[in-house]
């Protein structure tokens, strides 16, 4: 039996933060429902993908999830919000708090109506500041957090392409819940659990903060070579580029035999990881002069050979081919709710031998469980029906 089996979350998140941490917890066997408008949320769409229309992001951040819509703003929409928190374990809302208020879905609420109920909520800011009522995205903890500044060149930030803020966000917002109602296990009582998304990525920066803090290098950016080891860094093949990693004395060493150039092992300039990192542009160029007359497949044997870790750069549909990706279960296809497609999903982030988690349902299509989930409640047919034509549900 999955491990959440019995749990009910009520899921009012959109995009990635809390959809994600919803998705997760379902994964876990919650019973997970999804409460969008009536005309579908803003990020069902995004970007517009299936044949049904709706987006690669929702497709991933909605699996094993059952679908309500609802009107919110109405009173019936409002008493039905009231009776499903009193059937629930967590709600999940990554809702700015005054939103959050105006819905009745902020804490005091929904503890006075369930006192055992654990509320999950994502801003951008966080509480305690000046900005913690500001609306944001992926992007402002990229910004903020330094990590944008440090990722591009000296003349130009650059943003990272994918949302690594807001899953890191939801992650860590799964695992909050997960403690909550463990604790609730104890106290009888749940609680509040809040992320926000540039905690996240002041955690996923701090040891560039903390260095900064200590020793002031006032560091610059310099596109992808890194600044702490060398070689670190994307070189070009003859026919492909690829990233390498090396670190430590040891690892360094094997590299200057592979590539021929055991004079380097004895050279000041790179006397240790430090050094290396401070004339890394000089390490690259060797490197870099090093694969360019080699192709990609040869470069990253003998990368290999020699332990030093390195991976070919692979585009969108290389990733999808990659054999490594799909034997080892990385991506699996699953079936598209009322369409023939199958999409490739990313599984649960982490495997467990004794409570593995389990695929049960795609994401749904728009209002797919209203009728049965509204049944659950108490309502007949005709009382459904009833909402229908209000234009409740």
């Amino acid at each position: 039996m999955p491990l959440l089996t019995g749990i009910r979350v009520l899921d009012f998140g959109r995009f990635i933060a809390g959809p994600y941490c919803a998705a997760l917890l379902g994964d876990l066997g919650a019973d997970v429902i999804r409460i969008e408008r009536i005309e579908g949320g803003e990020d069902r769409f995004v970007p517009r993908a299936a044949d049904t229309g709706d987006g690669a992001l929702y497709l991933q951040m909605n699996r094993n999830k059952r679908c309500l819509t609802l009107d919110l703003a109405s009173d019936d929409g409002r008493r039905i919000v009231r009776q499903l928190v009193e059937t629930a374990d967590v709600v999940v809302a990554n809702l700015p708090p005054a939103t959050l208020r105006q819905l009745g879905l902020d804490y005091a609420t929904v503890s006075a109506l369930n006192p055992r109920i654990v509320l999950a909520t994502v801003t951008a800011y966080g509480p305690g500041g000046p900005l913690s009522d500001q609306p944001g995205f992926d992007s402002i903890g990229q910004a903020m957090s330094g990590a944008m500044f440090m990722s591009g060149l000296p003349d130009a930030p650059a943003r990272f392409g994918v949302p690594y803020v807001d899953v890191s966000t939801a992650q860590a917002l799964a695992m909050g819940t997960l403690a909550a109602l463990w604790s609730r296990e104890r106290s009888g009582k749940g609680q509040l659990v809040e992320g926000s998304l540039l905690r996240t990525s002041l955690i996923i920066s701090n040891p560039i903060l903390i260095e900064q803090s200590l020793k002031a290098p006032d560091r610059v950016p310099q596109g992808s070579r890194g600044y702490a080891a060398a070689p670190s860094d994307l070189f070009r093949a003859s026919d492909g580029w690829l990233v390498v990693a090396t670190i430590g004395q040891w690892m360094f060493a094997r590299w200057c035999k592979l590539i021929g150039r055991e004079d380097l092992i004895d050279d000041p300039r790179f006397a240790d990881d430090e050094q290396r990192g401070n004339h890394s542009q000089a390490i690259s160029e060797v490197m870099a002069e090093w694969c360019a007359t080699r192709t990609l497949d040869t470069v990253l044997a003998a990368l290999a050979k020699a332990k030093i870790p390195a991976a070919p750069v692979l585009s969108p549909q290389q990733a999808l081919d990659e054999a490594h990706i799909r034997q080892a279960g990385l991506l699996v296809d699953r079936p598209v709710s009322a369409s023939t497609q199958h999409a490739p999903l990313a599984p649960h982030p982490v495997t467990m031998s004794a409570d593995p988690a389990v695929f049960e349902r795609s994401a749904p299509s728009l209002g797919q469980h209203t009728q049965e989930i509204l049944a659950t409640l108490g309502y007949d047919d005709a009382a459904i029906a009833a909402l229908r034509s209000a234009g409740v549900v």
